[in-house]
């Protein structure tokens, strides 16, 4: 009689490090933190955008401005549904990269990616310089420090985001929530108020230079759509929240389009009702808070919320930016140090290099906005326009039940968000919007040409294929020493263990103290040759790589064993020399050699 016995495969329970498990992912209230501030905070310079264009036509065109903004409130609809399905459709993130690479084709996906890329490296400094501004508008004595204060606020949130997305969003609820109610505030105290609290700033003479015309009600609908900034970064980046993801992202998508849509109608609508124009040293916003908080506390506390919040709105960029530049490095399109992710679950080559684009390009225009305005708008609308018609080929590929309705809806956004991207592209054109039409072709190119090189590197390596079976060579350990020691003893032990043939070599260009050497070689008699080099110009690198070149003439498989010491505390490494990595750095790349550093590690 036999019996079964049932065996149960146990896994052994590692401990997670920091930023592992669900507990590293957003929850739908952090993802709105970590990746909606960005157009939360666009409430701050998407109605005045309208109010600078439509005051060319007198302060009676400024009634236009409610109507402006419900449209581009219809438009953020549209955005928000169409952005949920995205995330249905694309749970592995990537927004308009994903879908024009699965319904439009490579080109097009090639644009999308620049366009974001564009997009998100103007919204960190579009967010820095705006919240700087801001910050002196109130402390006019911090002028002069506009780039420093956005540089340091770019150091701060590149430290935050090295420790994890969901690090950084606990840190962003906070202000993000005291912003909400913040603009909340302002919206029901004014619509409360009769007439305003108080009125800041100076005024300013109007002039009306043109008439209202429907060209200038479309070039404040496109200006004004710089609102909608930020919408997608939510779809780029479902990899980031907690499972169920797609339900978590599109509820976040939900509340975004909630809160920013009654902001921003709310906001216009006291425009309109108070006729607010453009004043000296305020911004329009400012002058909204004046007149619903009056000039006191209240006034400074709701500036200075308002300052922290544009600064902050660029941790958009830091939690979707790298999730994009992964998916470009999956794809073969980024160096592939872009999809590595380190200890924590965070891609730190992405964020560094967003700190370090963004800092060159604020360097670059003084943190300056205005010079920064005319750049953002032009790749949101390029992501806009390619994903609504990339979800109108998959509703018209896939035909589920009710794909119709979902294609119009889709055709109407791909239509307005075309619309708004050209009039944007040809009223900015000359203040500095050409510089995204040069960049996003050149951005293009670079993707191109990377997909080019891993190909052929590919086709050189066969990657895919079944390559012949490896041989069998004679192997040669080549142990690079400068005298006796136990440092040698623990090379020539590990090369050993390593290889059919040991020998160690040295420098020594003093005949005398080379005869020393040999001398007290065979004294101590280890069992391995040494050849002593001779070098007349007192290199140590040449005449190592000669004598690597000459031993694997004959076809050996050779080895350099390079030891080095590690001392225990780091402060000590720099006093010990860096031959060893010069050394290893030249021979792997004019050698075919297998170079190793063997640490020898100090108790001190």
């Amino acid at each position: 009689m036999t019996f079964g016995l049932a065996r149960r495969q146990v896994r052994p329970r590692v401990p997670l490090r920091h930023g592992e498990g669900d507990r590293s992912l957003l929850t739908s209230t952090q993802g709105l933190a970590a990746l909606s501030l960005d157009a939360l905070s666009s409430v701050a310079y998407g109605p005045e955008a309208i109010v600078l264009v439509l005051i060319a036509a007198g302060t009676a065109a400024l009634t236009v401005t409610l109507p402006v903004m419900l449209v581009i409130a219809g438009l953020l609809v549209v955005l928000v549904i169409s952005y949920g399905q995205v995330i249905a459709v694309h749970p592995d993130g990537g927004g308009s990269y994903a879908v024009a690479k699965k319904d439009l084709g490579a080109r097009v996906s090639l644009l999308a990616a620049g366009s974001l890329v564009v997009d998100y490296v103007l919204t960190v400094a579009v967010s820095l310089a705006a919240g700087a501004a801001s910050l002196a508008s109130a402390f006019p004595s911090l002028t002069p420090y506009l780039l420093e204060i956005c540089l340091g606020g770019l150091a701060l949130l590149t430290l935050v985001n090295l420790r994890g997305v969901a690090d950084s969003a606990r840190v962003l609820m906070l202000p993000a929530a005291l912003f909400v109610v913040c603009i909340g505030g302002i919206v029901v105290a004014g619509l409360l108020r009769a007439h305003p609290a108080a009125v800041v700033g100076s005024p300013q003479p109007v002039h009306a230079t043109e008439a209202l015309s429907v060209l200038l009600v479309l070039k404040a609908f496109s200006s004004g759509c710089s609102a909608l900034t930020g919408v997608e970064a939510i779809a780029n980046s479902v990899p980031a929240f907690r499972p169920p993801k797609v339900r978590r992202a599109q509820r976040t998508e939900l509340m975004l389009g909630v809160l920013l849509g009654l902001m921003l109608i709310g906001l216009a609508f006291l425009i309109r009702r108070d006729e607010v124009a453009p004043r000296g040293g305020v911004t329009l916003l400012a002058q909204l808070t004046a007149a619903s908080f009056g000039t006191g506390w209240p006034y400074y506390a709701s500036n200075l919320l308002v300052t922290l919040v544009l600064g902050l709105a660029a941790n958009t960029s830091f939690g979707g930016l790298p999730v994009l530049m992964s998916l470009l490095a999956r794809d073969n399109r980024l160096p592939h140090v872009f999809g590595l992710r380190a200890e924590r679950p965070v891609y730190r080559y992405g964020v560094v290099a967003l700190a370090v684009v963004a800092a060159l390009l604020l360097v670059a225009v003084d943190a300056q906005t205005q010079r920064l305005i005319p750049l953002y708008a032009v790749g949101v609308f390029t992501g806009f326009t390619i994903s609504q018609t990339g979800l109108v080929r998959h509703w018209a590929g896939a035909r589920p039940r009710g794909w119709v309705p979902r294609a119009a809806l889709n055709g109407l956004g791909a239509l307005l968000t075309a619309l708004a991207g050209v009039i944007l592209v040809t009223t900015k054109f000359t203040e500095g919007a050409w510089m995204v039409v040069v960049v996003v072709p050149l951005l293009m190119l670079l993707f191109a040409r990377i997909e080019r090189y891993y190909t052929e590197v590919g086709r050189e390596l066969a990657l895919g294929t079944v390559p012949d079976r490896p041989r069998r060579t004679d192997s040669l350990v080549i142990v690079p020493l400068g005298g006796v020691s136990r440092l040698a003893r623990h090379a020539l032990t590990a090369a050993i263990a390593l290889g059919d043939e040991v020998v160690a070599v040295t420098v020594e260009p003093d005949q005398a103290k080379a005869r020393e050497l040999l001398d007290t070689w065979a004294r101590w008699q280890p069992g391995v040759r040494l050849d002593v080099l001779e070098s007349p110009h007192r290199s140590l690198v040449l005449p190592i790589l000669s004598y690597v070149r000459r031993m694997s003439q004959d076809g050996r498989q050779i080895a350099v064993l390079i030891p080095e010491i590690q001392p225990r505390h780091a402060r000590y490494r720099i006093l010990q020399n860096q031959r060893g990595i010069l050394l290893a750095t030249i021979l792997r790349s004019r050698t075919d050699a297998v170079v190793c550093l063997l640490p020898y590690r100090l108790d001190i």
